[in-house]
Formats: structure tokens, C-alpha cells, sequence
């Protein structure tokens, strides 16, 4: 007798069913008064992670999760640095145990969320893997990682999982509807501090900042030809203390040249606070060095 062919998609089919049961019991839907429902990860036991971008300012949510089971949950703590969210549970069942996945260009990935039927299941691919980047408002994210699929706005901040069942981290929307992965390992790195304190604390220096061009002048003198107008200087602030002042354009921070609001960021990251650093300064027309200690960022 002639031995039986499986059927390739019938195989890729029953293996992504099986993700899906495996992911399920992670997946929860959130909900909040006057808000459409989101998606967030039951990532631990009695923790519940999402998309912090996606929820208003509000003191607690109604969880539910995959088994029906619903929690009144406070929210632990934001950070929009890294766009995470923490919502506290009570009496969850403790998830089992996924290991972090790994991405690579052109592997599958399942990105699971909630609608009106219940948990839903996207498949796509990772398109692209870069290294860690800082967000806009200082988060340091550990990889870039962007899939290839549509997500709606009620599916963002569910989990994504890869091909092996790897956990690569939640999902978020990003510009023009793209869909990034926030990685496990940030989501991890964020969790204890948000869950203690309700954020992260990173570094402050009271500066608003646009890239402009050095004065051809002083080019040469600087040693770079592009640094950052400062447009506005906090009352108060680190930089107020150390009278830097609008107008000012800022070179470097550290010794570390600046040309881009992101790289000031990435300067001032939590193990910043309390330091005193160098700001190299052009100031009413002269390069001049000053002194400033790093404070913390305040709350939105």
C-alpha cells in the first residue's frame, strides 16, 4: 500500500491551530467606560499588559479574559517611553509559561486580539528586524520590530507570537497604521518599575529642542555641523539651574554630540538621573561649557 501524503496546508493549518489554543488563555479584553473595547496579555500571573497609547487616563479597567472570567482592574502603571501599560488582577490563573521567541525577516507571526466573537487570530510575517531605538519620549525599545499585517485598533496591545510559539511581545500601531512589536524583553524591563512605582523614572533636563544647522562660523569650532535650538527651558529645570537659555543651540551632552531630539533621549535614561553632566552650548555666540544635574521627568 502506498504510504499517505499529508497535505502541506493541511499541516500549516493544524499547526497554526495549535498556536492558537496554545496563545488563547494569554489574550484579554479590556474595557472601559465610554471607550471601545482593546486588547491587552495576561503576562503574568494577576498582571495584565496593553498598548498604553490606546487607553485614556483613567484609574482602572474591567478585564476579561479568554475563559470568560471578568476582574475589576486598577491600573498599576503607564509609560509611554515604551507604550506599556500595566493593569493589576486578582486571582488569575498563572499563564503557562512561553518562552520569549526570536524574530527574523520573513518568518510567520500570529497576532492575536479581541473583537465581538471573541479572540481573534492574524497572520503575517516579520518585515523587518532592526536594533534598539528610543522612542520620543525616552523609552528605549529593545528591537525594532515591524510585521507585515493589518491590525484593527481594537486587536492592538494582544499578543504576537512566532512560527515555534515564541512570545516576541505585544502588538501597537504605529505611524500611518504599521504594526510594531513592543519585545519582551522590554516589556519585562518596564514591568517591576511600573508595577512598584506606576512609571519609569528617566532623566530631565527641561529643554525643548529643534535640529537646526550650526552658524557656518563656528562649524569648525564645534566640530559638527548640525545640533539643537533650544526653543523653550523649563521653570526650574536642570537647564534653568544651569542658566542654558532660548536661543542657545545645544552640541553635546556628556561629550556626546546631539543633533536629533531622540539622541538626547537616549542620554537621558534612568540610570541618568541624579548624574551631573557637561553641556556643550553655543551661547550669545561663543562655544561654552556648563554643568547640569539630570533630574527626573515629571508625569504627563
Amino acid at each position: 500500500m502506498a504510504d499517505t501524503v499529508q497535505d502541506p496546508l493541511i499541516t500549516l493549518s493544524g499547526a497554526l491551530t495549535e498556536r492558537a489554543r496554545l496563545a488563547r488563555p494569554l489574550v484579554a479584553g479590556i474595557a472601559v467606560r465610554g471607550h471601545r473595547r482593546r486588547s491587552g496579555t495576561l503576562w503574568r500571573k494577576d498582571v495584565v499588559v496593553a498598548s498604553e497609547q490606546a487607553f485614556p487616563d483613567v484609574g482602572e479597567a474591567r478585564v476579561t479574559l479568554a475563559d470568560g472570567s471578568t476582574f475589576t482592574a486598577p491600573v498599576a502603571g503607564r509609560d509611554p517611553g515604551t507604550n506599556v501599560v500595566a493593569f493589576r488582577l486578582n486571582g488569575t490563573p498563572d499563564p503557562a509559561p512561553i518562552t520569549a521567541g526570536e524574530p527574523h525577516p520573513g518568518a510567520l507571526a500570529l497576532a492575536f486580539g479581541v473583537d465581538d466573537g471573541g479572540v481573534s487570530v492574524r497572520l503575517g510575517v516579520v518585515h523587518t528586524v532592526g536594533p534598539s531605538w528610543h522612542s520620543r519620549a525616552g523609552g528605549r525599545i529593545d528591537r525594532r520590530i515591524t510585521l507585515d499585517v493589518a491590525l484593527t485598533g481594537r486587536e492592538e496591545g494582544g499578543p504576537v507570537l512566532d512560527a515555534t510559539g515564541g512570545l516576541l511581545g505585544i502588538s501597537t500601531l504605529g505611524p500611518r497604521g504599521g504594526v510594531l512589536v513592543i519585545p519582551s524583553t522590554t516589556v519585562d524591563g518596564v514591568l517591576e518599575p511600573l508595577l512598584s512605582k506606576g512609571r519609569v523614572e528617566r532623566g530631565w533636563l527641561g529643554l525643548a529642542l529643534h535640529p537646526v544647522l550650526v552658524p557656518e562660523a563656528l562649524q569648525s569650532q564645534a566640530g559638527q555641523a548640525r545640533g539643537l535650538m533650544i526653543m523653550g527651558v523649563s521653570k526650574g529645570s536642570p537647564a534653568a539651574q544651569a542658566n542654558a537659555q532660548p536661543g542657545d543651540i545645544l552640541l553635546s551632552i556628556g561629550g556626546e554630540n546631539v543633533s536629533s531630539p531622540a539622541m538626547v533621549a537616549q542620554r537621558l535614561g534612568p540610570e541618568s538621573v541624579g548624574q551631573q553632566i557637561e553641556l556643550r552650548l553655543i551661547h550669545a555666540g561663543n562655544i561654552v561649557n556648563v554643568g547640569a544635574t539630570v533630574g527626573t521627568r515629571p508625569s504627563a
